[in-house]
C-alpha cells in the first residue's frame, strides 16, 4: 500500500539531481565515446495514427516498442507480460531519485521484500487510462548522432522508468509495449538523456507520415538531406509554464504549451473568443502539442469560426460535401489544386507573441485525403471547455496542435530557456521529415 506523501520542494531540485547522481549515477559506461547527441527513428503507425519507436532494454537487451508521447511526463513499460530483465531494479522509497519523480513522494510494501518501493502513475493518454507501477531502473541502449547520420550504440545503465501492467496498452498500436514519455518532467526522457551525457537539455520532433521521422536528444546540427540544417532557420516562441489540472500541490503540467494570440487565414484575422487562448487559473484554456491526438482539436466556438473562415477563403469554385468522421469540413478535390507544400487551399497562421512569429499550416497539414475525390480540413471539434465530463463531448484545451499539423516540420524544445525553435513546413525547403539519413554510419 501507499506510504503517507511527503512533500519536496522545487527549491531542492538541483540538489537532489546532483545527488542523484552521485549516489545513483545514469551516465554511460562507454567512457571512452560520450555523444553529443542521441537518436531515435520514429514510424507512424497507419491503423492507429500513432508514432512508434523503439530502445533496446534490460538484460538480455530486446528491442522495446513504444508509442511516443510528447506531453508524457516519462517512460513507462508493461513489465508483466514478457519483461524478464536481470538488471532490473526498484528504485527505493528514500531515495534521492523517488524524490525527484514527484513533488508527492508514493511508496509500496510488498510481502517477502525488504523495504518500500517507489511508486508512479503511469498514464496511457491515448485512451486516458492511469494505473500504479513501480519506480524501476534498468538498462537502455539508443543510437548516437552527430546530427547527420546515425552513430554507434550508447547504454544508459540505469535509466529510470515505471513498471505497468498489461491491461494499460489498451488502444496502442500493434506491439507496443509503453510509452516514451517527453514531456516537461524531472524524469522524463530528454532530461534523463541530457544528464547522463551532459548534453544540452533540447530535443528536436521531427514527424513523418511516411515510413520515417527522427527525433534527436541534443542540439543541432539538424541535417535533412539535400544537406539542409534546418537548426539554422528555426523561429522561436517562449514554452508557457501551466499548472496542472487538479493538481493541489501546484505542479505545472509536463505539457509543452505556447502562446498562440490569434489565427489568420489567407491573411485575415479570425473572429474569436480571444480570452480562450489564455491559459485561466485553473489551467483551461490555451494551445498545447500534442503527438497522441492525430489531428489538431480546436474548442467548439473556436472551431466554428476557423471553419467558416476557411470555407469563405476557399471559394464557391470547391464543392463542400457530408463530413467524414472525424471530420467537420469537406471538400470535393476535383477543382483544389497541388502545390509543392500540399493542397492549394488557404493558409492557416497561428499568431504567436507578435505578428512577426507566426506558425504557418499549409496544405500538407491543414488537408487529410480521406478518398481519391475528398479532402477534409484536418482539425476537430472538441466541444466546449469544462472541468468535468458529464457525459458531453468537452476539452481542458483551446487549442490541441496534433499530429498531423507537425508532420515535415522540425521542431526544437529548448527546455533550459524555456523555448520552442519551429521550421513551419519543411515543404516548402524541398525537404522532409523523412530525409534524415539513416542508412549511414558517422
Amino acid at each position: 500500500m501507499a506510504s503517507p506523501s511527503c512533500s519536496c520542494s522545487s527549491s531542492l531540485y538541483n540538489f537532489l539531481i546532483f545527488f542523484s547522481l552521485i549516489l545513483f549515477p545514469i551516465s554511460t559506461a562507454q567512457t571512452s565515446f560520450r555523444p553529443k547527441a542521441l537518436l531515435l527513428r520514429v514510424t507512424k503507425d497507419l491503423s492507429t495514427l500513432q508514432y512508434t519507436t523503439h530502445i533496446a532494454q534490460g538484460t538480455p537487451q530486446v528491442p522495446v516498442k513504444l508509442t511516443l508521447d510528447l506531453g508524457g511526463e516519462f517512460l513507462w513499460v508493461d513489465c508483466e507480460n514478457g519483461f524478464n530483465s536481470s538488471s532490473r531494479k526498484p528504485v527505493p522509497c528514500n531515495s534521492a531519485q523517488c524524490h525527484l519523480r514527484s513533488h508527492l513522494k508514493a511508496c509500496a510494501t510488498y510481502p517477502n521484500k525488504t523495504g518500500a518501493v517507489c511508486s508512479e502513475t503511469p498514464v496511457n493518454t491515448v485512451v486516458e487510462k492511469a494505473t500504479s507501477g513501480d519506480f524501476v531502473y534498468d538498462i537502455v541502449s539508443v543510437p548516437s548522432t552527430d546530427g547527420t547520420n546515425p552513430g554507434r550504440a550508447v547504454s544508459v545503465p540505469k535509466l529510470l522508468f515505471t513498471c505497468a501492467p498489461t491491461f494499460l496498452l489498451e488502444g496502442l498500436a500493434n506491439g507496443v509495449k509503453g510509452m516514451a514519455g517527453l514531456g516537461r518532467f524531472k524524469v522524463s526522457l530528454p532530461l534523463l538523456f541530457s544528464a547522463a551525457f551532459s548534453f544540452p537539455r533540447k530535443f528536436a520532433v521531427c514527424l513523418s507520415s511516411s515510413t520515417k521521422g527522427a527525433i534527436i536528444f541534443g542540439d543541432g546540427p539538424y541535417v535533412l538531406n539535400p544537406k539542409i540544417d534546418v537548426s539554422k532557420s528555426l523561429i522561436y516562441t517562449p514554452l508557457i509554464p501551466v499548472k496542472e489540472i487538479g493538481n493541489l500541490a501546484g505542479e505545472l503540467s509536463s505539457e509543452y504549451y505556447i502562446g498562440v494570440k490569434s489565427i489568420k487565414i489567407n491573411g485575415k484575422p479570425v473572429s474569436l473568443n480571444r480570452t480562450l487562448l489564455s491559459v485561466d487559473g485553473d489551467g483551461h484554456g490555451g494551445t498545447k502539442i500534442s503527438t497522441v491526438h492525430p489531428y489538431t482539436v480546436l474548442e467548439t466556438s473556436i472551431y466554428n469560426a476557423v471553419v467558416d473562415a476557411f470555407v469563405k477563403e476557399l471559394g464557391n469554385g470547391v464543392v463542400r460535401v457530408a463530413p467524414v468522421s472525424p471530420f467537420g469540413a469537406c471538400f470535393r478535390s476535383k477543382n483544389i489544386g497541388v502545390t509543392r507544400a500540399g493542397a492549394a487551399v488557404p493558409q492557416i497562421d497561428l499568431v504567436l507573441q507578435s505578428e512577426k512569429v507566426v506558425w504557418s499550416i499549409l496544405g500538407a497539414n491543414s488537408m487529410v485525403r480521406v478518398s481519391n475525390d475528398l479532402l477534409c480540413l484536418g482539425f476537430v471539434d472538441g466541444g466546449p471547455i469544462r472541468f468535468v465530463d458529464w457525459g458531453v463531448k468537452f476539452t481542458r484545451t483551446a487549442i490541441v496542435i496534433g499530429g498531423h499539423q507537425i508532420e515535415d516540420n522540425l521542431l526544437q524544445f529548448d527546455l533550459a530557456a524555456s523555448k520552442l525553435g519551429f521550421s513551419s513546413s519543411l515543404l516548402l525547403r524541398q525537404t522532409s521529415c523523412s530525409n534524415f539519413n539513416f542508412t549511414s554510419i558517422a
